[in-house]
């Protein structure tokens, strides 16, 4: 039986495992972390809630073969995403924008979808071919909702001005012209692990051919035990940062315990609008399925994003700036790494990009699948 090396117990490594375990390859997985499940990680805090250690994991999709699969490792409940952002008044609007979100800010009383529309028409500052996340939100939404939404937002969660950043980053946020106020809503599928991430990941990997050791992280010796690698480590780090570093935003969680009866809005996620350090706060015990024991307290989580080497380099969010100058730094780390023998880079690390988790699985079944018929 040909054994394999996963790297990574997150999403990545956890699907790549599994499927070839079940096509009997033997697999090792290691991890440098003390836990399986990477950032998707949850634990039970001493309110009794079920928090997420590295920040809020909402599943929505609208591809049914990864639900298909997913839904084999655990039992999910449905939830439907919704934010809020705390404007200076200590007024809460739905973010993404919507007709709410506009009358409030502008004092207005627009009733329909057209009204919103020619109003924020008037305000756009007409680009043709937007440069950058600045001239494409102000072609759309104009200079007052950018300025109050997405620009100190970005400065905090980015440390980049709206000029320097990729419009693709800001394009993930809809604009909304009626009352919608969900932040999926055109994902069919949307719900969270009755019984956690953890759970779900642990029985993912719950397989005769698979061996997970944690506390281990990798050295490139490994490689020599192996038939194959699939490695979601940073791949700017395996190969000694010869082509330079790829930036990386971090994320400082703040959790605190607090009466349960206390609110700060009427959503799970608030986003700040103002110029603090801070970007959003979450509150868990708004999620289904994550109360475990009423203690009359609740647990509730700051965030405060910094650069990755300010926190023990931890990587989050792949830096993407309107010239694609780190585009271009890891097209030259993929070169080396195609050519590396038996070696397959995986997952958000491993290949620069900021993933969803439906999309990491479907990424991994696919090259799961397509490494195995080729072999």
């Amino acid at each position: 039986m040909q054994r394999i090396l996963v790297v990574g117990a997150g999403f990545a490594g956890a699907t790549y495992a599994r499927e070839l375990a079940e096509r009997n390859y033997y697999v090792d997985v290691i991890d440098k972390r003390p836990h399986v499940a990477g950032n998707a990680y949850d634990e039970i805090s001493d309110s009794g809630l079920r928090v997420h250690r590295y920040g809020p994991h909402l599943f929505h999709t609208n591809n049914a073969n990864v639900v298909q699969w997913l839904t084999r490792f655990g039992v999910f409940v449905p939830y439907e995403h919704r934010v809020s952002v705390a404007l200076a008044d200590g007024a809460f609007v739905p973010l993404p924008i919507n007709r709410q979100t506009i009358n409030t800010v502008f004092n207005t009383k627009l009733c329909n979808a057209a009204e919103v529309q020619e109003l924020l028409h008037r305000l756009a500052v007409p680009c043709k071919t937007p440069r950058n996340a600045a001239e494409y939100l102000e072609s759309q939404i104009g200079v007052t909702l950018t300025d109050l939404f997405f620009r100190p937002y970005t400065r905090k969660m980015w440390a980049l001005d709206l000029e320097d950043m990729d419009a693709a980053v800001v394009k993930r946020v809809p604009l909304r012209y009626d009352d919608e106020d969900r932040y999926f809503p055109d994902d069919r599928f949307q719900m969270l692990p009755r019984d956690g991430y953890t759970s779900v990941i642990s029985a993912v990997l719950d397989h005769s051919n698979i061996r997970v050791t944690l506390r281990v992280g990798f050295e490139k010796p490994m490689l020599a035990q192996y038939f194959h690698c699939f490695n979601s480590m940073p791949i700017d780090e395996y190969f000694d940062f010869v082509c330079g570093p790829l930036p990386y935003r971090s994320i400082r969680f703040h959790h605190r315990e607090e009466a349960s009866g206390s609110a700060f809005g009427a959503t799970s996620v608030v986003n700040f609008s103002d110029a603090s350090i801070y970007t959003r706060q979450t509150d868990w015990s708004r999620l289904p399925a994550h109360t475990e024991t009423q203690t009359g307290r609740k647990c509730v989580t700051v965030e405060e994003p910094c650069d990755y080497t300010e926190n023990q380099m931890e990587r989050y969010y792949p830096i993407k700036t309107h010239d694609g100058q780190h585009g271009t730094t890891y097209a030259r780390y993929k070169a080396l790494a195609d050519a590396e023998a038996n070696l397959t880079f995986i997952g958000r690390c491993g290949t620069y990009q900021y993933l969803d988790m439906h999309q990491v699985i479907n990424q991994s079944l696919r090259g799961a699948h397509a490494w195995m018929d080729a072999a």
